[in-house]
């Protein structure tokens, strides 16, 4: 017997469990791991999802929120939850884009800017993406978004000329490959480990929101923020699949009701708080503005070759989401 076919009996009889659990009218505890800190916004509303589901299925699933990585490190959340280890979690979705390319949708460079254009985005990508979950044994929830993403650095940049050997922190394959191209030497980091990373030397720049770097204290590092708005990626909040289809369609109707309303206030959140990391860099000594002409053009000459090699890679379903996406625009 191999590794996946054990790790899916588990995740059989964790449904088994669950179903066992239902019948008996008593409460299922779930386990939610996080990725990140408790006073990020992510997990803040991780929490406001677990009261709601208890509220709206009366009890029936109690969740249990384990924020900064405290139960299960990021990079293990989506194992876990696909084996049955926990029944849920949340992630950062384009981490698994190695595995399945199409994951990578809200990291292509500059298509969609705003919030406004990210939603519209993940409004055409989301049946498609949740197809490519299910096959990976996951039920999607809730997605939310995080602040358009920049560049951090511990001097200042004008081009790539400045950046060469520069040690990045990469989070998946788009930030790895937005340093490869920038001359820069990626290396693969943990949100819940940056703020280590950073005061080791192991990494001296990288791209994220501001509430990256608020949350990291990073101007204790570094010295710059450049405001490039490349993407907006998203969180997302999956359950194992049997655990969830093991529940009847009161429970699923009121946790759907939960992520609904979390996905919209997580969203508003995200966008209220974008500026608000920025006054909040400035305050603590950092510099911030925006990346100057010939930085951004570069970066926008990578972003077009990124995005067209994400399209070779994600086929038609890929070009789907891109062609839908400009005709709702």
């Amino acid at each position: 017997m191999n590794t996946f076919t054990k790790l899916s009996l588990t995740a059989a009889a964790t449904a088994l469990i669950a179903g066992s659990a239902m019948a008996d009218g008593h409460a299922q505890k779930w386990d939610m791991p996080m990725a990140y800190a408790a006073t990020n916004y992510h997990s803040e509303q991780g929490v406001v999802f677990a009261d709601k589901v208890r509220e709206y299925t009366g009890g029936a699933i109690d969740i249990t929120v384990h924020p900064g990585g405290s139960l299960f490190g990021g990079g293990d959340i989506k194992r876990a939850v696909q084996t049955g280890q926990v029944n849920i979690g949340e992630r950062f979705m384009s981490a698994h884009a190695n595995e399945a390319p199409l994951l990578g949708w809200d990291n292509l460079p500059f298509i969609a800017t705003s919030y406004a254009d990210n939603a519209k985005l993940w409004a055409v990508a989301k049946d498609t993406v949740n197809a490519q979950l299910s096959d990976l044994n996951m039920v999607a929830l809730y997605t939310c978004p995080w602040p358009g993403q920049g560049f951090y650095f511990a001097k200042e940049v004008n081009s790539s000329a400045d950046t060469q050997g520069v040690k990045f922190r990469s989070y998946n394959s788009a930030t790895a490959t937005f340093a490869e191209e920038l001359g820069m030497i990626p290396v693969q980091i943990e949100a819940a480990e940056l703020a280590q990373a950073l005061a080791t030397g192991v990494a001296s720049s990288f791209i994220s929101s501001g509430s990256t770097g608020y949350d990291q204290k990073v101007w204790e590092h570094l010295s710059h923020y450049y405001k490039v708005n490349a993407w907006l990626p998203r969180n997302y909040v999956v359950a194992n699949k049997q655990a969830w289809d093991a529940l009847d369609a009161e429970v699923q109707a009121g946790i759907m009701k939960a992520a609904d309303e979390t996905a919209a206030s997580c969203a508003a959140k995200s966008e209220e708080l974008s500026d608000f990391y920025f006054t909040e860099l400035e305050k603590n000594g950092m510099t911030v503005t925006d990346a100057s002409p010939e930085f951004l053009a570069e970066l926008e000459a990578i972003g077009a070759k990124m995005t067209a090699e994400w399209l070779e890679t994600a086929g038609a379903d890929g070009q789907a989401i891109i062609d839908a996406y400009k005709a709702a625009n």
